[in-house]
């Protein structure tokens, strides 16, 4: 079966092919793995090199940079076979993270981020493409799956980095690569006879068919960036947010972990769910459920903190299988090409909002910055009305 992977359109008819499915998962699951690893070591980037809130916000700036490539790596991907972006993304984005540790200033860690960034982005525009495409009518427990994966691996990350500090200290995790360098040679021995581009009608010039994509990425992009603020501040900025509470570093890794392990349920949930009853009502009750639980979040205090995290992690981190299931739903034809847009834009929020959550944690702090993420994701439910009408085939 892993050799018809991509060969054929997804069609109404056509099944859910687990196990090629389960095999791009398991690479989105290492992968992001390794990408998790940076709140974690953040904190160490902040002691080492005595950064302030905003510099630490410009490094995760810097590290999401890269996602300007993604319309162009898409547009490739429903041209030409990149599945060596999606086979060596693991091994790449794993060498660059755990190389952290031993960069001897700021330069150095500005470009072990960058090229961080590039790998992360040669991975995730085509991979939820391939995912469409052999998940036949059930794209939204495809997109689950897929974002199960990454969100499983954001919730182990920080604790396999944590314990890789205490065993062998910050510039001693060099020796966590091998892991992503064993997954990227599976992934070759996989994919070696595989195509990721499609068979389907391939898009013209991309700057051609920019304008048709216009009516669906504008509302998107009023979903895409007011999320962000609110993904970023909780994900990235958890561990530090922690610390500064008086957490050690243990439970600030546990913390987020607890965060992410619950947006594995919540990812898992999402898209299915949005199969069934349809993929705006499931994102508008996210949006307002992961307001809500932000402020429940700040509000708590002792044993209370963990469900608080639960209930956060589980509609703040569920919408993006969802997103990414309407724009497979509404672009069949340019599946790759579409998701690159989409995560230009995804990223290039993340990134922006990066630098904007350091600058308002030095400004007002953390806590003050986390409730202000909690109402910009409001913004977004007005977007999703104005989302055009979901295809018949969705």
């Amino acid at each position: 079966m892993t050799s018809q992977i991509l060969s054929k359109p997804a069609t109404k008819e056509a099944p859910f092919e687990t196990e090629n499915v389960l095999t791009i998962v398991g690479g989105h699951f290492v992968h992001d793995t390794y990408s998790a690893f940076l709140p974690m070591l953040l904190v160490e980037l902040q002691e080492k090199l005595s950064l302030s809130l905003t510099m630490v916000g410009f490094l995760t700036m810097l590290s999401q940079l890269p996602a300007i490539l993604n319309p162009l790596i898409g547009y490739l991907a429903d041209k030409i076979s990149v599945r060596y972006f999606i086979i060596f993304a693991p091994a790449v984005t794993a060498t660059m993270i755990s190389l952290l540790g031993n960069a001897p200033n700021q330069t150095a860690t500005i470009v072990l981020l960058v090229m961080m960034g590039i790998s992360s982005a040669a991975f995730h525009a085509p991979a939820p493409a391939m995912i469409a495409r052999i998940s036949g009518k059930n794209v939204g427990r495809g997109m689950s799956w897929f974002m199960a994966g990454g969100e499983l691996g954001r919730t182990i990350g920080p604790l396999i980095v944590v314990a890789g500090i205490g065993i062998w200290g910050f510039d001693g995790i060099y020796r966590l690569l091998i892991i992503g360098w064993a997954a990227s040679l599976l992934l070759l021995w996989r994919f070696r006879t595989v195509s990721s581009k499609s068979e389907q009608k391939k898009p013209g010039n991309f700057f051609d068919t920019l304008p048709q994509y216009m009516a669906f990425f504008l509302p998107m992009f009023f979903i895409v960036v007011p999320r962000a603020f609110l993904a970023t501040s909780i994900t990235r900025f958890m561990p530090i947010f922690m610390r500064g509470e008086g957490a050690s570093l243990v439970f600030a890794g546990i913390s987020l972990s607890v965060l992410e392990g619950a947006g594995v349920v919540g990812a898992l949930i999402s898209g299915s769910v949005s199969d069934r009853v349809g993929r705006k009502p499931t994102l508008i009750i996210a949006m307002v459920c992961a307001t809500v639980t932000t402020g429940l979040f700040l509000l708590a205090q002792g044993w209370l903190l963990i469900p608080a995290l639960i209930l956060l992690g589980f509609f703040s981190l569920s919408t993006q299988p969802v997103l990414l299931a309407l724009v497979q739903d509404h672009h069949p034809e340019s599946r790759a090409t579409a998701n690159g847009l989409f995560m230009f834009i995804s990223f290039l929020g993340m990134s922006l909002s990066s630098l904007l959550v350091g600058m308002a944690g030095d400004a007002w702090g953390l806590r003050t910055t986390f409730l202000i993420g909690a109402l910009i994701a409001l913004v977004t439910i007005p977007a999703i009305l104005a989302l055009p009408k979901e295809p018949q085939t969705a």
